[in-house]
């Protein structure tokens, strides 16, 4: 089911992106799973590189948001077996690679927020960080990471 919803918006998740240091990337205590933090990979190359509000707009770090949550939920997928065994969506952290004068984390990190809420609806609704940070691993311009329900 919510793979079908993924599919008509557009959406095929990918493999799951393989660790890129020394850790797993979903972790599942008791009802919880924790998916470990998410850069914006495509085909095992960093899509979005650099510094939003410097280097790429806004939108276009939106995109990476957006980009992170869907290497998320294929992480998820590969240890749940189904995306349906998620009951709910409960926190993200997003952290944008930016300058210290940057404030528009949040608006950056609604790509993976508002990317939820149309796959998972009122489940998909979540508590939020959106933190601003001077580097991220390979020069990413978002990671994002989440825990969920299940």
């Amino acid at each position: 089911m919510i793979e079908e919803k993924l599919s008509s918006l557009g959406i095929a998740l990918p493999s799951p992106p393989a660790p890129a240091g020394s850790y797993v990337p979903v972790v599942i205590s008791g009802n919880l799973a924790f998916v470990a933090g998410q850069i914006p990979l495509e085909a095992g190359q960093v899509k979005f590189r650099g510094k939003v509000g410097k280097d790429l707009p806004v939108e276009t770090g939106q995109e990476a948001a957006k980009l992170c949550t869907i290497n998320a939920l294929a992480q998820l997928k590969a240890a749940l077996g189904s995306l349906d065994r998620i009951k709910r969506v409960v926190k993200v952290t997003g952290f944008v690679n930016c300058e210290p004068s940057f404030a528009d984390q949040p608006k950056v990190i609604n790509g993976a927020s508002d990317l939820l809420v149309q796959v998972f609806g009122e489940k998909g609704k979540h508590a939020r960080a959106a933190v601003g940070v001077g580097s991220l691993p390979l020069q990413s311009a978002v990671e994002v990471e989440f825990i969920v329900e299940i």
